[in-house]
C-alpha cells in the first residue's frame, strides 16, 4: 500500500490547491500542517505534527506530549514512537498533510522523519508537498512501491482544464482552437495561461460573454507573445521602482540567475539582496533549490526583459550577455555558456572554448553533446584546426562509433605533419595530439584484441606523456589496467587502476575515475576482497559526487562499479541490494548503451536471476550477452566474461544436461585469453563431467584449475572449485577427502566473506555442507550460512529450534527478522561503536548505518542504543 503521496513543483504550480481537492475527496480525517522557515527545529516541527493529529481528532497523546516537553534528543525519538503507536492503537484512516515541506532543511527532522514513515501502519497516508525533491530515504520507499509521485508534467493543465480556466475562472469567450495553442504554447502552466488570459483583458481583446451581443463579432485572443509582453511592460515593469527595472533588465540575459552573477554583470554587491526583494514581491522569479541561491525568471517574462532592453539599449545588451557567458566559463558552467554561444551563433568563440574545454567534457561523460556542438560549427572552423579534429575523434569513441575513426586520425595526423612542414612553433602541442591519436589507437587494438600493439602503444603514451600538457594520463593508465586484467595480472592492473584513478581525480575526470575504481573493485571481488571492493566503490562515489554534482544532468554511473556493486551484494546475499544497484544499468541497456556494458550488464543480471532460481530469465539475459559479445566483439576493448560456461551451469540446474554439454563444446578456447574466464569454462566443464557421472575426469581438470586459482590468488574461483572437487569425490565415495575440500573451501569463503556460493551447489553439497564442524562454530559469518543453507533445504519451514543460529533463536518474536546488515549494526553498536567507526567498518557511508539502525530499532521496538541492546539480549540476538 502507498504510504506517501508525494508532490513535487515550483511555486505557481497549484500543489496546494491539488492537495485540497484531494482531502476534499478523500477517506478519514486530515492533519494538516502548513510549514514556514521558522519550522525548521525538531521539537517545533513534532509538536506541530502531534498537534495537527490532535486537531483532526485523534485522542492519547498525552504521553507524546510529555516526551515532548522533554529537553534530549532521546525524548523526541521517544515522542515519534509514541505517535506511531497512538496511530497503530487507534487503527483508524489518517492522512497527515505537510505543505510547503521545502522549508525543513534539518538533517535530524529529515533523519526522525524518515523513521516515522518507515514505521508508520499501512492505515496512515502522508502526503507532502514541497518545491524540491526531499532527502528522505525516496530510493528505498520507490523499492516498496510506498510512493505515489505527482511532479510538474503531471500539474500541466490538460486542454479541458484550460477550457475551464479560461471561460469559467477567467471570464474569457476565446474559441476551442485558441485555447489549444495557448495550451500548447504555456505547456498548461497556470502562471503562464494567467499571463496570456491578463494579456487580453488588458487589451480588449476580449469580451466578456454576458455584455457582447448576439450580432457582434467577438474578438480573438491572441497568442502573439507581444501581448504578454506588452502586459508585463505596462503593468508591471513600467510601475517598478527604478532600481528594480535596471536590475532586471541588466540580469534578463541570464537563463538563471544568482547573487554572484549579478553582482559581476552589474559590477556590484547587492545581488542577493535584489534577487530577494523580486521573489517576496512575486515579480516572476522562481527558485530552484531551497537555499534562495539560484533563481530563473518566467520565460514569457524574461522574453518581455529582453525585448525591451534589445530595443532600448542594444550594445548594452550585448555586453551584458557576453559577461555572463564569461561568468558562466570562469565559473565551471560550461555547458550552460556553450548553449548560449550556439544560441547567438558565436561560431569562432564557440571553436576556442571547445578548443579550451572539450578535453574536460568529453572525459566528464558529455561526449554527445561535444560531438554535436562541433557538427554545428561551420566546417572551415575545424577543417584546419586539428585540436577541435582530435575532440571529434575522442567524442565519436566514447559514443562507441569506431567507423571511421582511423580516417579522421589520419587527417589529423596529416594536419600535423603540415604544421612541422610549415615551422609551426607549437612543437609540444603537436606531441600531445600525436599521443592523443597513440592513447586512441591503443583502445582500437584492443577491440581487435591485438594486444600486443595496445601494451606498445599505450607504453609510447606513458613514455611521451610527462613532456606533453594532455591531461591524459588516467585514461592512459586507465588502458594499462584493461590490458593486465585481459592477461590475468590482476596485480599489475590493480595498481595501474589506483593510477588511473589518482589521475583522474587530479585531471578532474569523473568518467575515467569511476571506470578505473569499478573495474578495480571488480578485481578486488574476484580475488576475495570484498570489503576493500566495497571501500572502493564508496571513496570513488564520494568523490565523484563531491565535484559533479550537477543537478541539471543525470548522475554519472559506472557499469563496472554498478556492477560490482550487484555482484558484492548478491554473494552477501543481499538480493534488494543487488537489485538496487543494477536497476539504473538494466535502464542504460533499454535506452542503448555500448556493447561491452551491454555484456556486463546482462551477464550480471543473469547471475542475480540465477541465484534467485528465475532460470529461464537468466538464460534468457546470458544469451543477450552471448550474442552481443560475439557480434560486436569488435567494439570491446576488454575479453567479455565467460557467459557460455554461466548459461552452461544454469541448464545444469534445471537438470536439461544435453544443452550445458552443447553450450560448453561451442566454446572456441582459443579466443579466450582472460585467466578468470579460461577459469569459469573449466569449472563449468568440470560440473558437466560430474552431471554426466564422470567424476574422475572432473578431477584430472580441477587439479589443474585449484593450481592456477592459487597462483593467481582468485580465491573466488578456488572457493568454487573447492566446491566442485567435494562434489565429485563425494560421487566416487571419497568422503573424508570430500569432507577435507568443503572445510577448505568453507575457511577460505569466510575470510573473504562469500556467501551465496555456496547456496548455488546442488542440494546434495549443501546437505554435506551443513554436516561439517567447521559450521557448528559460533561465529556470525558461520551462524549466517548455516542458516541460509537450512532455508534453502526448506524454504517453507521455519525449522527447528535448535538448528537455527543463535542470533535468530527467537525471530518469531519479532514482526519482521533482522537482515544480515542489522545484525551486524547490532554487533558492532554492542562492540560500543560510535556510527562513524561502525561505517568505516562494514565499507559504508555513515548514511547506510543511520538508515540500518533506524529499520533496527523499528524492528526491535526501542529509540535508543540501550534499549536496543536490552531488546537483542531478550531475544537471544547477542551472546553477551
Amino acid at each position: 500500500p502507498k504510504r506517501l503521496n508525494l508532490v513535487i513543483a515550483p511555486a505557481g504550480f497549484g500543489k496546494t490547491t491539488l492537495v485540497s481537492q484531494w482531502c476534499a475527496v478523500t477517506t478519514g480525517p486530515i492533519a494538516w500542517l502548513s510549514l514556514d522557515e521558522h519550522d525548521d527545529e525538531p521539537r517545533r516541527f513534532w509538536q506541530y505534527v502531534v498537534s495537527a493529529f490532535e486537531h483532526a481528532g485523534l485522542t492519547g497523546l498525552e504521553d507524546c506530549h510529555k516526551c515532548l516537553a522533554g529537553n534530549t534528543d532521546d525524548n523526541l525519538s521517544s515522542a515519534i514512537t509514541v505517535l506511531i503507536n497512538t496511530l497503530s492503537s487507534d487503527g483508524g484512516l489518517w492522512n497527515l498533510v505537510l505543505d510547503d515541506f521545502q522549508f525543513i532543511a534539518s538533517d535530524e527532522i529529515q533523519r526522525q522523519f524518515g523513521y516515522f514513515v518507515d514505521y508508520l501502519p499501512a492505515s496512515v497516508t502522508v502526503t507532502l508537498a514541497s518545491r524540491s525533491e526531499p532527502p528522505l530515504p525516496l530510493a528505498r520507499w520507490r523499492v516498496r512501491r510506498w510512493v505515489q509521485e505527482i511532479h510538474p508534467t503531471l500539474l500541466a493543465f490538460s486542454e479541458d482544464e484550460c477550457h475551464e480556466f479560461f471561460h469559467n475562472t477567467m471570464g474569457l469567450a476565446i474559441s476551442e482552437q485558441e485555447i489549444q495553442a495557448i495550451c500548447q504554447r504555456t505547456e498548461g502552466w497556470v502562471a503562464a495561461m494567467q499571463l496570456a488570459a491578463l494579456s487580453g483583458n488588458n487589451s480588449g481583446l476580449v469580451q466578456h460573454p454576458r455584455t457582447t451581443r448576439s450580432d457582434a463579432p467577438q474578438a480573438a485572443l491572441s497568442i502573439d507573445e507581444r501581448h504578454i509582453s506588452d502586459y508585463v511592460l505596462s503593468e508591471v515593469l513600467d510601475k517598478q521602482p527604478e532600481a528594480i527595472v535596471a536590475f532586471l533588465l541588466d540580469t534578463a540575459c541570464c537563463p538563471r540567475l544568482c547573487a554572484s552573477m549579478c553582482n559581476s554583470l552589474r559590477n556590484s554587491d547587492d545581488g542577493q539582496k535584489k534577487l530577494e526583494t523580486l521573489l517576496s514581491q512575486n515579480l516572476f522569479l522562481i527558485p530552484l533549490d531551497n537555499h534562495n541561491e539560484w533563481f530563473r525568471y518566467h520565460d514569457l517574462f524574461r522574453d518581455a526583459l529582453l525585448q525591451r532592453i534589445r530595443h532600448t539599449y542594444p550594445e548594452r545588451a550585448h555586453r551584458l550577455w557576453h559577461r555572463a557567458v564569461e561568468w558562466l566559463l570562469d565559473h565551471g558552467q560550461v555547458q550552460e555558456a556553450i548553449a548560449q554561444i550556439v544560441q547567438k551563433e558565436d561560431w569562432p568563440w564557440l571553436a576556442n572554448v571547445l578548443a579550451t574545454h572539450g578535453n574536460n567534457l568529453i572525459h566528464g561523460g558529455y561526449h554527445l553533446p561535444v560531438l554535436n556542438w562541433l557538427e554545428s560549427l561551420p566546417p572551415k572552423h575545424i577543417e584546419e584546426n586539428a585540436q577541435l579534429q582530435m575532440l571529434r575523434v575522442w567524442s565519436r569513441f566514447f559514443a562507441n562509433r569506431f567507423d571511421h575513426l582511423e580516417p579522421l586520425l589520419a587527417n589529423v595526423e596529416h594536419l600535423l605533419d603540415r604544421r612541422v612542414a610549415d615551422s609551426a612553433p607549437d612543437a609540444e602541442g603537436a606531441l600531445g595530439l600525436q599521443s592523443e591519436i597513440s592513447l586512441i589507437r591503443s583502445y582500437l587494438a584492443r577491440s581487435r584484441s591485438d594486444d600486443k600493439s595496445a601494451s606498445n602503444l599505450t607504453l609510447q603514451v606513458l613514455a611521451d606523456i610527462d613532456h606533453t600538457r594532455i591531461p591524459l594520463k588516467s585514461v592512459t593508465y586507465y588502458g594499462l589496467g584493461l590490458d593486465d586484467y585481459g592477461k590475468g595480472d590482476l596485480t599489475g592492473a590493480e595498481e595501474a587502476l589506483k593510477s588511473a584513478i589518482h589521475y583522474g581525480q587530479v585531471e578532474r575526470k569523473p568518467s575515467t575515475v569511476l571506470s578505473s575504481g569499478g573495474l578495480l573493485a571488480w578485481i578486488q571481488y574476484n580475488r576475495g576482497d570484498m570489503d576493500l571492493a566495497l571501500d572502493t566503490c564508496t571513496e570513488v562515489r564520494r568523490w565523484v559526487d563531491q565535484h559533479y554534482a550537477d543537478p541539471t544532468q543525470p548522475r554519472l554511473i559506472s557499469c563496472w562499479l554498478s556492477a560490482a556493486l550487484t555482484e558484492i551484494h548478491r554473494e552477501r546475499n543481499q538480493p534488494r541490494d543487488a537489485a538496487a544497484h543494477l536497476a539504473p544499468l538494466l535502464e542504460h541497456v533499454n535506452q542503448g548503451t555500448e556493447p561491452g556494458q551491454h555484456v556486463i550488464i546482462q551477464h550480471v543480471w543473469g547471475h542475480l536471476a540465477f541465484s534467485d532460481g528465475q532460470f529461464a530469465q537468466a538464460i534468457e539475459a546470458l544469451e543477450d550477452a552471448e550474442h552481443v559479445g560475439r557480434k560486436r566483439r569488435e567494439h570491446i576493448v576488454f575479453e567479455p566474461p565467460a557467459s557460455t560456461a554461466f548459461k552452461a551451469r544454469c541448464f545444469l540446474a534445471t537438470g536439461q544436461i544435453a544443452l550445458a554439454r552443447r553450450s560448453l563444446d561451442s566454446l572456441d578456447k582459443k579466443t579466450v585469453t582472460n585467466p578468470l574466464n579460461r577459469e569459469q569454462n573449466s569449472i563449468s566443464y568440470a560440473r558437466l563431467l560430474v552431471a554426466e557421472g564422470t567424476p574422475e575426469r572432473a578431477l584430472d581438470i580441477l587439479d589443474v584449475l585449484m593450481s592456477e586459482t592459487e597462483q593467481n590468488e582468485h580465491n573466488r574461483h578456488l572457493v568454487e572449485a573447492l566446491l566442485v572437487r567435494g562434489d565429485a569425490l563425494a560421487l566416487q565415495g571419497r568422503h573424508d577427502e570430500c569432507a577435507e575440500q568443503l572445510e577448505r573451501a568453507v575457511n577460505v569463503a569466510a575470510e573473504a566473506g562469500f556467501m551465496r556460493l555456496f547456496a548455488e551447489e546442488s542440494s546434495r553439497l549443501q546437505a554435506l555442507l551443513l554436516e561439517l564442524p567447521a559450521l557448528q562454530s559460533e561465529g556470525r559469518w558461520q551462524r549466517s550460512l548455516k542458516y541460509m543453507l537450512q532455508s534453502q533445504e526448506n524454504p517453507g519451514a521455519t525449522g527447528k529450534e535448535e538448528t537455527k543460529p543463535a542470533t535468530i533463536s527467537k525471530e518469531q518474536d519479532l514482526a519482521e527478522p533482522l537482515s544480515q546488515r542489522e545484525l551486524e549494526v547490532l554487533e558492532r553498536i554492542n562492540a560500543g561503536d560510535a556510527n562513524k567507526d561502525i561505517a568505516v567498518h562494514m565499507g559504508v557511508a555513515p548514511a547506510t548505518v543511520k538508515a540500518h539502525i533506524r529499520n533496527l530499532y523499528g524492528k526491535l521496538g526501542v529509540g535508543r542504543r540501550t534499549e536496543a541492546l536490552a531488546r537483542a539480549r531478550e531475544l537471544g540476538l547477542l551472546t553477551q
